[in-house]
């Protein structure tokens, strides 16, 4: 059994300190993602909340150990409720982590399973510690599932090597606990230094360490936002950062109390080869913010690709789903199916998957319904949502994931082999008749059954509308000539230094038609190969940039009303 699954006492529970590391969501471990999948109770800092939240349980209850005294800090369906006990509504003079620890114990009462998650290592934060300290004085047992430190995150994916190949010395200060005597040490060495600062302490950090014996022009990287796609780094020297980050025109800010992490080091090879070891500030999308018109659902695995190459996918739905007019077709063709009337069924979507298994739960059927039916699916979501619903796709096409890629695979009609002539095609009701027309070709009888109607959605929230109008959007992704008309319809036209893609010819047409510049057009009618389109034009955006020494920004860091040159992509 392992230690995550360890059972909890009848009267003190059990409580797990977790890493979440330094902010991005894929450094979780996976005994991390393990104890938060058993967790009864998640008590969070606001900041790691959303990095962790995923992969709890449903109905889990979530306290936020930073929520403000008159918040209700508990969500989910957790019993007592409890509130969140901080610095400001402490009892004068008591320490805000003894409260924080009372927090967590409460939270463990009654046998109930605890994650107590902090951002980076537990092992490095001094208020888990305390924590720890006050659950072992209760008799409640705990354990540790260590997290990347910031630290040491932040480096690697700020292209910062903290050693070098003759095993520079490497020491870690946190700047707003360190000591007159530790800014002495560090200064008499030459080891590379790993400060934990904020960034309107920055320059005067730099100038402890030239106080305590540090040459001025010691090279120095600074990373704000680590591992995030918000992630910026400057190099600069102790001498000049505060000049450096006065020119980027980070400072002043009202943000200035951000964390970062800032690397010092005679021989840190990081100034001098950051162009070279910067593997994540260079991904080809790297902080854009990619608008896709459709819901999350539809577009999981075209996001998911999105992120790969460092944009921040923004879904908008621009059509909903709602049910047929006349619900009697769609009856007739689910019981059809149970009476043995069909050879085949055929998904295009996942909506007309989602459509069909509504029905059977209302006539209380299930995926054995289907057996002795042939079923074919477009798309990888829609043979994942058939899948879920305990149906294993008999065909998927092998190449283009469309109505005309189903086609070539399917069969045709064999009087000898097939002892039922006739296909059952549950889709939308503006759905275009390629599949249909094609099926009848091939000696098919088909039930083109409308399943569910495809109506404009509500317009996205104002915050969204003023982005796309304002040129707050990097780029849209455009898969159809509905999501144009729908998302003009709905929230605006895109600014014009927006980037517009393109799925294909006849919706690059109508983003024209609406006053669009198209940009970029995938090279055939997929959106996974749109994405790699948009990313392949980031790129040569990105080099171009660089060729000409100007800064590496992104198409919404631009000018307001600048006009952009049409791209050949």
């Amino acid at each position: 059994m392992s230690p995550t699954t360890l059972p909890a006492g009848p009267e003190h529970g059990h409580v797990t300190f977790l890493g979440a590391g330094p902010g991005d969501p894929g450094l979780l471990t996976l005994r991390a993602v393990e104890a938060l999948a058993s967790a009864d109770v998640l008590v969070a800092e606001h900041e790691v909340l959303d990095v962790v939240r995923t992969h709890a349980r449903q109905g889990v209850s979530v306290v936020h150990t930073d929520a403000g005294p008159s918040s209700d800090a508990v969500q989910g369906t957790g019993t007592p409720q409890l509130k969140v006990v901080d610095s400001t509504s402490a009892t004068v003079g008591a320490p805000a982590v003894r409260d924080a620890a009372h927090l967590v114990m409460e939270a463990a009462r009654g046998g109930r399973r605890v994650v107590r998650a902090v951002s980076g290592d537990p092992g490095l934060d001094t208020d888990a510690a305390a924590e720890m300290l006050a659950c072992a004085a209760a008799g409640v047992p705990f354990e540790v599932v260590p997290g990347i430190a910031s630290a040491v995150g932040v480096p690697a994916y700020a292209g910062v090597p903290l050693r070098d190949a003759e095993g520079t010395d490497v020491r870690f200060v946190d700047a707003r606990t360190a000591s007159d005597r530790c800014w002495t040490e560090v200064g008499a060495s030459d080891g590379t230094v790993v400060v934990s600062t904020t960034l309107d302490s920055v320059a005067a950090t730099a100038g402890e360490l030239v106080t305590a014996g540090r040459k001025p022009d010691t090279p120095m990287t600074v990373t704000v936002g680590g591992t995030t796609t918000r992630q910026r780094t400057w190099t600069a020297t102790l001498g000049t950062v505060a000049q450096t980050l006065k020119q980027a025109k980070v400072l002043p800010s009202p943000d200035g109390g951000r964390p970062v992490i800032a690397v010092v080091g005679e021989r840190s090879a990081a100034a001098a080869r950051r162009d070279q070891l910067s593997w994540f500030e260079s991904k080809p999308l790297f902080g854009w913010k990619v608008l896709v018109p459709r819901t999350k659902e539809q577009a999981a695995s075209l996001s998911d690709q999105l992120r790969s190459y460092g944009a921040v996918p923004h879904e908008v739905p621009t059509i909903a789903v709602e049910p047929p007019r006349t619900p009697q077709q769609m009856e007739r063709a689910v019981k059809g199916l149970v009476t043995g009337r069909y050879e085949w069924i055929a998904f295009t979507s996942v909506n007309a998957v989602k459509a069909v298994r509504e029905k059977f739960e209302e006539y209380g059927l299930d995926a054995r319904a289907f057996a002795g039916i042939k079923v074919a699916a477009v798309g990888e979501q829609t043979a994942k949502a058939l899948i879920a619903f305990g149906v294993k796709p008999d065909l998927v096409p092998s190449g283009e994931q469309s109505a005309a890629g189903l086609l070539e695979d399917w069969p045709p009609y064999d009087p000898v082999f097939d002892p039922i002539d006739r296909v059952f095609l549950p889709r939308a009701d503006i759905a275009t008749e390629t599949l249909v027309a094609g099926l009848i070709e091939l000696g098919w009888e088909v039930d083109d059954v409308t399943a569910y109607r495809t109506v404009r959605a509500s317009p996205p929230p104002a915050e969204t509308r003023e982005a796309i109008k304002g040129g707050g959007f990097d780029a849209v992704l455009f898969t159809s000539s509905s999501t144009v008309r729908n998302l003009v319809g709905i929230a605006g036209k895109p600014h014009n230094v927006t980037v517009i893609a393109c799925i294909g010819p006849a919706t690059a047409k109508t983003a024209e038609e609406h006053g669009l510049r198209v940009d970029v057009m995938a090279p055939e009618p997929s959106v996974l190969r749109l994405a790699e389109a948009l990313a392949d034009f980031g790129l040569k955006r990105r080099a171009a940039a660089l060729e000409a020494g100007d800064p590496v920004t992104r198409p919404s860091e631009r000018r307001p009303g600048a006009r952009r040159r049409r791209s050949t992509t």
